[in-house]
């Protein structure tokens, strides 16, 4: 008798996207059903009745929002793709590919995020312009009155009046999304997709679609996509989820920190809206330094 276990094979990549969606609707529900609980205990019945608090107008249901939002980071994302590895039989650095991170390579994705701001800037600026033929009016408006209401939210819980808060946004806006929206959508997600099409790029750009659609923020899709589709190729081609991590990090990061210099310097936060004045030439070179730095960690890796 043979003593020598055979290593387990891994499920098929569309039972295993299948069952990313599975623990997805039952993490979601789970972690918010704890989340709403602990907010029911705080504050009251009377919150459950009235979900209004939601859009953050309140400022004392702040930290029910903060909660519920966190939660449901959690229970979306983290969740499945830690039942998915423990499903699969494998420890969750080897399955997703937790090589530590070399400093040489975090500084070209520090300069990467850096240089694609002005390209990323001017794809936001051709998304927002988007218009929709006249059948599809209703749908346009019903678009924009829901990107309205994120950025209202958005723009609740970015108000930081204590260096305190300042980093609990670091924390919830920007390391929690990084690790969690990375472990689903590249370690999970495009790490299935390129088993199902044996394809990585088909896998990357499938993965970044997803990853942008699922933020129902329609005049953002583009830039997003684009943001997806880079922290797929870090990813692919360095065989570590870190730096994907990092670069997601950096980019949530820079927001939060853009509020809280906004607000120290009595800017509103309105003004973030208002896109950057470059010329034409700066979103070329932008776009030529991405293209040659992406390039540069593509050999590194190599």
């Amino acid at each position: 008798m043979n003593s020598i276990q055979k290593i387990r094979e891994e499920n098929n990549p569309f039972i295993q996207i299948l069952m990313l969606v599975f623990y997805a609707i039952v993490g979601l529900a789970g972690v918010s059903f704890v989340a709403l609980a602990l907010i029911y205990f705080q504050y009251g019945g009377g919150i459950l009745r009235d979900m209004s608090w939601m859009t953050g107008n309140n400022p004392y249901y702040l930290p029910a929002q903060r909660m519920l939002l966190t939660a449901q980071q959690i229970g979306l994302f983290v969740v499945p793709a830690l039942l998915l590895a423990k499903t699969e039989g494998k420890k969750l650095d080897v399955f997703y590919g937790f090589k530590r991170p070399k400093g040489e390579l975090l500084f070209i994705v520090l300069l990467i995020m850096i240089c694609a701001m002005p390209v990323l800037e001017w794809v936001t600026q051709i998304n927002q312009k988007m218009v929709l033929p006249e059948a599809f009016k209703g749908i346009e408006k019903w678009m924009k009155e829901a990107e309205d209401q994120g950025m209202e939210t958005t723009k609740a819980l970015l108000k930081m009046d204590n260096i305190g808060v300042f980093f609990l946004n670091i924390g919830m806006i920007a390391l929690l999304p990084a690790i969690a929206e990375e472990l689903l959508f590249r370690g999970g997600l495009q790490r299935s997709l390129s088993r199902l099409y044996n394809n990585p790029h088909v896998a990357i750009w499938f993965a970044a679609f997803i990853f942008s659609a699922i933020h129902m923020q329609f005049y953002g899709f583009l830039p997003r996509l684009l943001l997806g589709a880079a922290f797929g190729y870090l990813y692919f081609w360095s065989g570590s989820l870190w730096y994907a991590i990092i670069g997601h990090f950096i980019n949530n990061a820079y927001a939060v920190c853009a509020a809280w210099y906004m607000q120290k310097n009595n800017i509103p936060l309105s003004e973030a809206d208002k896109t950057m004045d470059i010329a034409w030439y700066g979103y070329v070179i932008s776009a030529i330094l991405t293209f040659l730095l992406f390039r540069y960690f593509k050999n590194k890796t190599e």
